[in-house]
This record gives C-alpha cells, sequence and structure tokens, in this order.
C-alpha cells in the first residue's frame, strides 16, 4: 500500500505583491475621545499663533502672576478675605464671579487654578455650546481619573440657556470640574436657581480712583516712561475709563504711541486723542433699574442734586424718556403724595410738555420736576394706607356694605331693607351725617394716618374733626 500524498502547501504570494489577508482596521477615533482630544489652548495669543515673545497688548503683559498682584478686589483677595481663605484651607468650591468689565475676573479664575493646582479650561459662551461642554467634560474626566482637577471658567456664563447650564450640574456635583463662571449680568436673574445652589457667588468691585493710578503707575514701569499728560488729563482720564482696568490700559497704550519727548498732553487733547467711552448703561439689563432706583431714592431723600445727576445718568445712558417719566410719576404718587398734591398734577404736566417739546428742550421739563419732587415735603401715607386697605379687603373676603349705603332701585331692594337708614350728608348738620360706613360684621379700622408734614398736617386736622364729630353723632 501506498503512503497517502503530503497535502500540497499553498503558494506563497510573490515578495513584492501584499498579502490577501487585511490587516485589521484601527480602532474608530471617539469623538470626545480623551486622547484624541487635543487640550484646549488656554493663552489666547498661543491660539492665535503668535510665538511668546512677539508683540503683545499692554493689558496682557501686565495682568498679574499672582493674586497679591490684583488691583481693587482686596474685599475677596485679601488675608482672611472668602477666596483667601479657600485656598489656604485647601477646598476651593465652584463659584461665579460678578462685576463689569474689566476689572480681572479672568485673571483671578487663572491665578485661583494656579494656586489651587488645578489645570485651567477656558471656554465662552458666546462661542461654544453643549459639543464644545462635552469635549470639556471628558478631558475633565480623562485628568481626574490621573489625579488631576481642572478648573472650567466660564466667560459670559449667563449667555448660556437653562438646558447647557444644567449640563454643568453633574460635573459639579461629582467633582469632575471646579466651575468659575463669570458675568457682567446679576446672577439672581440670569443664572439657573439649581445652578446657583452649588456655587457661591462673589461681586467684584468696579475699580476705584486709586486702583486705576496704580494700574498706570504699572503702565509707566513697564514702558520705562512717564505718560506724557497732565495732572487734569491725568484725572480724565482715569474717568473716561469708568472703573475697567482693561479699557484703561488700553487708553494707556494709546498714550505711549504718542512721540517720546512731546509737550503733556491737556484734557482737551486727550479727549480728541481717544474717544470718549460711552457710560456703561444698558436699557435691557440690571443697571437699567440699577439706576432708576438711585433716582428714586434720591428723591425720596430729598438729595436734589443726586436726582438731578442719575436722571442725567438715565438720559445720558439712551434711556427711554417715557420710562422716567412714569419712574417720576410713581415717585410723585408714592414718596410725595398728599404732603405736596400739586407733585402728581405737575408730574403729568411735566410728561406732556416733554412729549409736546421734544429733544432737546424737553429735558428743561423733567429737570423742573425731578427738583420739584426732591424738594417737596416727603409722605408716602396714602400709598401705606391704601396698602393696609388691600390687606384687609383681602382677609375679610365678600362682606357685604351696609344697608344704608346701597341703593334701592325696586320696590322689593326697599323692601329688603335697601337704602335704609341713609342721610344725605349735604342735608344734614354741619354737611356731615356721621354715619358708618364699614361693613356691619367689620370693626373700623384706622388706614389712613397722615404724616405732620407739608400738607399732610391739614389734612390731619381735617380727620381729627370728622372723627370727633362721628364719635359725636354716635353718642360714643
Amino acid at each position: 500500500l501506498r503512503p497517502p500524498p503530503a497535502p500540497t502547501p499553498a503558494a506563497s504570494p510573490p515578495q513584492d505583491q501584499p498579502s490577501q489577508a487585511a490587516e485589521p482596521p484601527p480602532p474608530a477615533k471617539d469623538l470626545f475621545d480623551a486622547a484624541a482630544a487635543p487640550e484646549a489652548e488656554s493663552d489666547l495669543f498661543g491660539a492665535a499663533g503668535l510665538e511668546q515673545d512677539a508683540p503683545r497688548p499692554l493689558a496682557d503683559r501686565l495682568r498679574p502672576t499672582k493674586l497679591s498682584e490684583v488691583v481693587g478686589q482686596d474685599h475677596l483677595l485679601a488675608k482672611g478675605a472668602p477666596l483667601r481663605r479657600m485656598l489656604d484651607a485647601g477646598r476651593l468650591s465652584s463659584l461665579v464671579l460678578w462685576g463689569p468689565p474689566g476689572v480681572g475676573k479672568t485673571t483671578i479664575a487663572r491665578l485661583l487654578a494656579k494656586d489651587a493646582h488645578l489645570e485651567f479650561e477656558q471656554i465662552s459662551a458666546i462661542f461654544s455650546g453643549v459639543a464644545d461642554l462635552r469635549k470639556v467634560f471628558e478631558r475633565a474626566k480623562a485628568r481626574r481619573a490621573a489625579g488631576k482637577g481642572t478648573l472650567l471658567f466660564v466667560d459670559e456664563i449667563h449667555r448660556f440657556n437653562k438646558a447647557q447650564q444644567d449640563s454643568f450640574l453633574p460635573h459639579v456635583e461629582s467633582g469632575g470640574i471646579t466651575l468659575v463662571g463669570a458675568t457682567t449680568e446679576n446672577p439672581s436673574f440670569e443664572l439657573n436657581a439649581a445652578l446657583l445652589s452649588r456655587a457661591q457667588v462673589f461681586t467684584l468691585n468696579r475699580l476705584d480712583d486709586a486702583a486705576l493710578e496704580l494700574l498706570l503707575k504699572r503702565a509707566e514701569k513697564e514702558e520705562a516712561r512717564d505718560l506724557p499728560l497732565t495732572e487734569e488729563a491725568r484725572e480724565l482720564m482715569r474717568n473716561m475709563a469708568d472703573g475697567d482696568g482693561r479699557f484703561m490700559l488700553n487708553l494707556a497704550e494709546e498714550i505711549f504711541a504718542e512721540p517720546e519727548g512731546r509737550a503733556p498732553i491737556e484734557p482737551k487733547e486727550l479727549a480728541v486723542i481717544v474717544q470718549r467711552r460711552a457710560p456703561v448703561y444698558d436699557k435691557s439689563d440690571e443697571s437699567h433699574y440699577n439706576l432708576a432706583s438711585a433716582l428714586q431714592k434720591s428723591i425720596r431723600g430729598s438729595d436734589v442734586d443726586a436726582a438731578l445727576y442719575w436722571a442725567a445718568r438715565m438720559v445720558v445712558g439712551g434711556e427711554d424718556p417715557k420710562f422716567i417719566f412714569r419712574r417720576l410719576i410713581v415717585v410723585a404718587s408714592e414718596d410725595v403724595g398728599n404732603a405736596d398734591p400739586q407733585a402728581l398734577p405737575l408730574a403729568i404736566a411735566a410728561k406732556d410738555a416733554y412729549e409736546f417739546l421734544g429733544q432737546p428742550e424737553g429735558e428743561i421739563a423733567l429737570g423742573q420736576l425731578v427738583t420739584y419732587l426732591a424738594t417737596a415735603p416727603k409722605s408716602n401715607r396714602a400709598y401705606v394706607a391704601f396698602h393696609n386697605a388691600k390687606a384687609a379687603a383681602k382677609e375679610t373676603g365678600s362682606l357685604m356694605p351696609p344697608m344704608h349705603a346701597v341703593n334701592a332701585p325696586t320696590k322689593l331692594m326697599k323692601q329688603l331693607g335697601y337704602h335704609k337708614g341713609y342721610e344725605y350728608d349735604h342735608d344734614a348738620e354741619d354737611g356731615f351725617a356721621g354715619l358708618n360706613y364699614f361693613p356691619e360684621a367689620m370693626p373700623r379700622r384706622k388706614f389712613y394716618q397722615p404724616s405732620q408734614y407739608g400738607f399732610d398736617k391739614e389734612i390731619a386736622k381735617r380727620l381729627d374733626y370728622w372723627d370727633r364729630k362721628r364719635r359725636e353723632k354716635s353718642g360714643s
């Protein structure tokens, strides 16, 4: 017997021909894979492709490198202040930095991350969406697995909608990120209650004159020369900055661009070199109501000059005159009231005069009204009286008026006693019948108690007279 033939080996492919067996495909990359996603570039100039030694704006060159260099925010950063205590205790919680532009919100967030040894990630709510947030959260998750924490700084956080704000919640709660949001808007109105309950709100101050002057001195040290300004122009420059440090340094950079050795710049020339900044006032945001509140409180406090200032701020800021006059009409009734009964008709007349005259003559009527209201005697007793009467009305339900206070147009109503006992005051002795017009089931209440100021004093005398006559008529 012959042994079975050995199997013929398969022919190997030529060396220059690829094997038919395909290489296994590379694993698909997850769009949000932490390993595939590059770290977000936190340096704005690096992101723009600028080298470290490339020219940088003065404001960026003077950016503080430690928290002790931040100006104007000692109430948060000085020894014993809230943020400093957090860092000293080694626990930095999520927070919201609320303040006007150019006061150091971004800088503080960067330095908090540095001092707390956290990776700094920055996004802007204006340019970012949910997909961007997912990438950030994935990178933070990967860092956390490697033992590194993440501080996520969200600029203009109030511009995120509710769903986007909600997306932070599980990551804040789990400790995956330490959230630091920056906003120029009142967080109470612009941020979700759920997010606010998980983040402390810290208010940053508008930079005062001393803080702005310190920035100017740092700028002069950086440039190794003094700003060519007279003292008056230097003061004007600080006023033009309006509490915004970044804007102040940008102004300084424009002045440094002037030829060296030139004569000091006077205020009038300064206004030509740099365009004057418009006041920080947005009719749609909180400042709209802040200035209106300041105007009303100034009038209530009889501070006529401050009242004129706040009214002028609203006008210069572009406020709708109708809104200003509506507020002043409220003041005439609520705060001046019956202490000067002419205040309300004058407020209506001033509003009508403004509408008739238009700009700029109509502002004369506005100024007259503000000065009249601020210098008038004040009484809110009519306002308080009606407020108390409304509270009593809600308490007592639907009590019927007394029978003598209702008409009896039908025979049946007369039979039921409607209008019975009514006395016509004009026919009564002294023109006063002294009837009680409260519901029978309700004891008399004294809602209106005039003050002793202005015409209120005369009204108080009248009330005393009617009360005395009413007691005489009722025999009590």
